[in-house]
C-alpha cells in the first residue's frame, strides 16, 4: 500500500493528481466488458443500479468519509475500490453467489494490470469482500468507509421504487449526508 507520509503528498492527493491508476481501471477491456454484463443484467432493473454512477457516487462518499475522519488513506486506494466493489454483480445475476466475493476474485488481474502492488491489491480486494460486511461499518479503515459509503450512495429518499425494495427499512437511506 502506498500510504500519504506527509501533508504536501496529502495535499496533492485532494488537488487529484495522483489518479493515473484510477484512468487505466476505467479503461480497462475487461473492465469495461464486466460494467456492459452488469448493465445488460440490470436493463429492468427498476431501483438502484449497479453502474459507474454508483460506483462514483461510492468513491467521492468514501473520500470524504476519509478527509473528515483523517484517515490517511490514498485517493487512487479508494477510488479503485469503489469502482471495483459490485463489477462481480452479472455473475451474480447468474448463478446466486454473492457479488462481494466475486468482486474480490475478479479485481485482482484488473489492479495488476493497473499498475497496484500486491499489498495495495490485498487491501483493495478485502474492503470488495467486506463492503456487505455490517460488522466493519464503524471500522476506522477502508473497509468501514466503504461499507458506509455503499449505503450511504443509495437515495432512499427519492426512489420511486422504494416500496419495492428488498432492503429492510432501517438499512435504506432516508437522509442526504454526503
Amino acid at each position: 500500500m502506498r500510504t500519504v507520509h506527509c501533508r504536501n503528498c496529502f495535499f496533492r492527493c485532494l488537488a487529484g493528481n495522483d489518479m493515473e491508476r484510477i484512468q487505466t481501471i476505467l479503461h480497462n477491456q475487461t473492465y469495461q466488458e464486466y460494467i456492459q454484463k452488469i448493465e445488460t443484467c440490470e436493463l429492468s432493473r427498476t431501483f438502484c443500479r449497479h453502474n459507474t454512477v454508483h460506483f462514483l457516487d461510492v468513491a467521492r462518499i468514501a473520500w470524504s468519509i476519509n478527509l473528515e475522519e483523517k484517515l490517511m488513506l490514498e485517493k487512487e486506494i479508494i477510488y479503485a475500490t469503489a469502482l471495483l466493489h459490485d463489477i462481480g454483480r452479472f455473475v451474480q445475476y447468474e448463478t446466486g453467489e454473492d457479488h462481494a466475493v466475486v468482486s474480490g476474485r475478479l479485481a485482482p488481474a484488473i489492479l495488476s494490470q493497473c499498475g497496484f502492488d500486491d499489498k495495495e491489491t490485498e487491501m483493495i480486494v478485502e474492503a470488495i469482500i467486506q463492503h456487505r460486511n455490517p460488522d466493519v461499518q464503524w471500522d476506522k479503515n477502508l473497509n468501514g468507509i466503504i461499507y458506509r459509503a455503499d449505503k450511504l450512495s443509495r437515495a432512499c429518499y427519492f426512489c420511486k421504487a422504494e416500496a419495492d425494495c428488498n432492503w429492510k427499512g432501517d438499512k435504506k437511506n432516508r437522509k442526504l449526508l454526503y
